[in-house]
């Protein structure tokens, strides 16, 4: 058996088919053919196209006929050639067992014919022209151009009016220029609609296929006459007109009289009227003008027509045509004066002054000078100075210059005031004014020398604890207050003191830490040193000031009194701080005392509450007759276990009390009581006893259990709670009374 193993051969393929693009769809327009070399089913041979044929071919798959797919046609202004792959595939065979088909492909070119179908269309569109009133007969207005629609062979265009022309306009047939065929002035209307047709012409000079476009043609006046301005007189380019400055908005200027006027007819007599110059101060009404207009000058911004900025102002107004080509123009100057008026105060170069004056300086000396600028004209502009403020006691000003000096008795003290501040004003003819404020400071000078409170001062120093001396300087200002400190001499012995320079501290120097030291250092016994010391300040001149300072020396443990008796003896020539300390002391201990008795108070307070927690069971002695007494029932209690006891009326019954302790928080125990009459009224009487039943447990009277601290005998008795007591053993005793009534 023949394997299937040939691929199938296409026959006689053309390079290119050639299609016109009028034909009809479902044309055939080529017969592919194939041939399978394979003998038996594989021989035969069907055909396909790929996908991206199939939208405009198609092709017979046993046949090979390649056709136009109905519905389709061919354009060759849109696509001039198109690449058509057709696949053969044979019927299918063995091979080694397997059965395989094969299949070949062929890409085929179409190639499209372009054919007379396509109207001449206009190139462009819109069309206008215009005739004008010095147009001569036969004057060219406009030339309008098509072209064949079928660009592969196009056709000549003849051209020609399909109406609208009223016989006053002709058309070039072959150039399609429109000229004019009368005199402009027998034209009876001023737009003309003409429609014109393009035609193609075949080689036999037949006119076939055709388009249609319209021109528009408008008949215009000539524009000769451009705008012109005029005044009272006649036509004018200047005006001029004085007003004072600030005239209110929106005002008009009366003084100005001016019209515009165009001699042209419709658009060439239409123009736009514009003001130019500084600013948008003023504007221009109307701004849009037809043939003529009287032309109004109105105030736009009021505040920038000022005297002081401009003196003069100068305008162009200005009229220029809108819908002509000539854009004619015309421009007329317009000048306006300004008068001055006292629309300013007076203005301060700063808002804020700040001088600065030596202390001590004499009476009369000056301070600062302010200055203050009137920019209005003639007396409106002089300014003359005033100071007011509870800072200016001290201070006057030259009214014309401006010149701030002091008092002539005026006596600057830094100590005393250093700052100063008030108002200047600054005031014109009528009374307007501004204001600014002056801040003077009083330079402190190095008047004052460094003080000591005495000029001979004790001390008592302990080893390794330092001493302080103090001196104070009345200059108000740094550095003419900062006081420096030097040790300038020490007896008996100059080098065992050390001194900071900036607090007054003087301590022994870091090697002496006992009396030892100090001994092998002097023979005196009382071991005193007499120190002079120097305060000085650093201003300049620079003063300074010494005292002697007497120090005696001891240790810690020599003082008597302990770390009390240390600091008294070192603070001994400062009574009051050891005074304050000691009044210190005090008023702490008080309150820590106060503290911890209210503390103390509260406790037992809370601890002395009366809450029933116990009951005591009764055991019965049968052989005797149960009686019941209580103890001196009106006597004060001296304990608190007294104050719960009873005791036997007689000797012979007796009871014997059993504590027995019950969970008294618990708050949902239901208990019986019997009925019995409601007992007297009492404060914080105990629970009624519960019910008896015999056979059981013996009935129990409640009780009380508390820690009660004992009270000092010396201690007032409360009588609140002695009535208490005794209103809760009046109780007992009540109801013992009757359970022994209605026992057998």
């Amino acid at each position: 058996m023949d394997a299937n193993d040939e691929r199938p051969e296409f026959q006689n393929l053309p390079a290119m088919i050639n299609v016109v693009e009028t034909t009809e769809s479902g044309s055939s327009i080529y017969k592919v053919e194939a041939v399978d070399r394979d003998a038996g089913s594989g021989g035969s041979v069907t055909f396909f196209l790929q996908m991206q044929q199939v939208s405009l071919f198609t092709i017979d798959r046993h046949s090979g006929v390649l056709r136009i797919k109905s519905g389709e046609m061919l354009d060759y202004e849109k696509t001039k050639t198109h690449f058509v792959t057709v696949i053969a595939k044979d019927g299918g065979g063995d091979y080694n067992g397997k059965e395989q088909f094969m299949s070949s492909s062929a890409t085929l070119t179409v190639n499209v014919i372009d054919a007379q179908d396509t109207p001449p269309s206009f190139i462009g569109t819109p069309y206008f022209g215009y005739v004008y009133e010095i147009s001569e007969e036969g004057s060219e207005i406009f030339t309008v151009v098509a072209e064949d629609g079928d660009v592969g062979k196009p056709n000549p265009i003849q051209y020609s009016f399909d109406g609208g022309d009223d016989g006053v306009f002709g058309i070039n047939k072959t150039s399609g220029c429109i000229f004019l065929l009368t005199n402009p002035i027998n034209l009876r209307r001023e737009i003309f609609n003409i429609k014109v047709r393009a035609s193609e012409v075949s080689p036999e000079g037949k006119l076939l296929d055709y388009g249609y476009t319209t021109v528009v043609i408008r008949v215009v006046d000539l524009n000769n006459n451009p705008p012109t301005f005029y005044g009272e007189n006649g036509p004018q380019n200047m005006f001029e007109l004085t007003i004072y400055e600030h005239p209110p908005e929106g005002e008009i200027l009366r003084g100005l009289k001016i019209t515009v006027n165009d001699s042209d007819q419709g658009a060439n007599a239409k123009f736009n009227l514009r003001l130019i110059g500084p600013g948008r101060m003023l504007r221009v009404v109307p701004q849009t003008v037809l043939n003529e207009a009287q032309v109004t000058i109105l105030v736009d911004d009021s505040a920038a027509m000022d005297y002081e900025k401009h003196q003069f102002l100068t305008y162009k107004l200005l009229a220029v045509e809108i819908d002509t080509p000539e854009r004619f123009s015309a421009t007329a100057d317009i000048i306006i004066h300004l008068l001055d008026t006292n629309d300013n105060a007076p203005k301060f170069s700063l808002e804020y002054y700040i001088a600065r004056i030596p202390e001590n300086s004499p009476g009369g000396s000056n301070v600062v000078s302010v200055t203050a600028v009137d920019p209005d004209s003639g007396s409106w502009g002089e300014v003359k100075y005033s100071i007011y403020g509870s800072g200016a006691d001290l201070f006057l000003i030259q009214p014309a210059s401006g010149i701030i000096y002091t008092q002539p008795w005026a006596s600057l003290d830094a100590e005393v005031r250093s700052k100063y501040n008030f108002y200047v004003k600054a005031e014109d003819a009528e009374g307007k004014y501004s204001l600014a404020e002056v801040f003077v400071t009083v330079l402190d000078l190095n008047d004052h020398p460094p003080a000591f409170n005495q000029n001979f001062l004790e001390k008592t120093m302990v080893i390794g604890a330092p001493v302080k001396i103090e001196a104070i300087d009345d200059d108000a200002e740094v550095p003419n207050n900062v006081i420096e400190y030097a040790i300038m001499n020490a007896e008996p012995d100059n080098n065992i003191f050390d001194i900071n320079s900036d607090t007054g501290e003087i301590k022994l120097k870091s090697y002496i830490k006992s009396m030892a030291i100090i001994q092998n250092i002097t023979k005196k016994r009382d071991h005193t040193w007499s120190l002079v010391v120097q305060a000085r300040d650093r201003g300049q001149p620079s003063f300074s000031t010494t005292a002697v300072v007497k120090i005696g020396i001891t240790e810690a443990t020599q003082l008597k009194g302990g770390p009390l008796g240390s600091f008294i003896m070192q603070n001994r020539n400062n009574p009051l701080q050891v005074l304050g300390t000691i009044v210190g002391f005090i008023s702490l201990m008080v309150m820590v005392t106060v503290i911890i008795s209210t503390a103390t108070f509260m406790r037992n307070k809370k601890s002395n509450r009366i809450l029933p927690n116990r009951r005591i069971r009764r055991r019965h002695q049968p052989q005797r007759q149960h009686l019941w007494s209580f103890k001196n029932l009106f006597r004060t209690p001296d304990s608190t276990r007294e104050r719960f006891t009873a005791a036997d009326e007689e000797q012979a019954p007796q009871t014997i009390g059993e504590n027995v302790n019950y969970n008294n928080n618990l708050s949902n125990v239901v208990r019986h009581w019997s009925p019995l009459p409601p007992p007297p009224s009492a404060p914080s009487l105990p629970p009624p006893p519960p019910a008896y039943f015999p056979g059981e447990r013996q009935w129990v009277i409640p009780t009380v259990s508390a820690t009660v601290v004992p009270k000092p005998r010396k201690k007032m008795v409360n009588d609140r709670q002695d009535t208490v007591n005794r209103a809760l053993v009046s109780e007992l005793k009540m109801r013992l009374e009757q359970k022994r009534m209605m026992s057998p």
